[in-house]
């Protein structure tokens, strides 16, 4: 079994997100995508955050691929950062193979998270293309400390039979939407 995880605040889920978690079930052959919506991420302001429940429905709303499972277990595991989130499910599922997947936007401040290390070092990453980001995130430093790790996009859908530390980047259509601009958009009534 081969299962990317792709977590995220998700305010609001929006067509981009989709998009991501559709280009890695393709590129990477995965069986199925868990897209963890977090309780908060800690290098953001999360008083405004609407709650968890309402986020999750949100992100189902968008999902149309059986393969794609909502889920906010972090919550009910009691993970503050992805590390832990890694650990937990590397321990506690010996015979899975996982590939944590990411925006390109992330990979850009990868190096901002607590213990980034670990995670490349736990199970492979891939990282989406998003508008705006390609160059930021492939001369970030968490991309530059990860270079001799990175694998060509052809290799992708055998990335996760890989040893960590291995990564790509995946190129292809992209979505100018971001979660930030939207909620900073007027809501219209219908």
């Amino acid at each position: 079994m081969v299962i990317g995880l792709y977590g995220g605040s998700f305010n609001p889920p929006h067509a981009g997100h989709v998009l991501v978690a559709e280009r890695a079930l393709r590129a990477l052959n995965l069986d199925r995508l868990w897209w963890m919506v977090t309780p908060g991420n800690p290098l953001k302001e999360n008083s405004a955050l609407p709650p968890l429940a309402a986020r999750m429905a949100a992100c189902r709303g968008l999902v149309r691929d059986p393969r794609i499972v909502v889920t906010g277990f972090e919550a009910a595991i009691g993970a503050r950062y992805s590390v832990e989130t890694a650990e937990f499910l590397v321990r506690r599922c010996p015979g899975v193979r996982f590939v944590w997947v990411m925006g390109a936007d992330s990979l850009a401040s990868f190096h901002r998270w607590k213990a980034w290390r670990r995670i490349a070092a736990l199970m492979p990453l891939a990282v989406v293309d998003r508008p705006g980001a390609t160059l930021k995130a492939t001369a970030g430093l968490a991309a530059q400390a990860l270079w001799p790790a990175r694998l060509d996009e052809q290799v992708a859908l055998r990335l996760a039979l890989r040893h960590p530390p291995a990564w790509v980047f995946l190129y292809g259509r992209r979505l100018r939407l971001s979660s930030t601009d939207l909620r900073g958009k007027p809501q219209t009534s219908r």
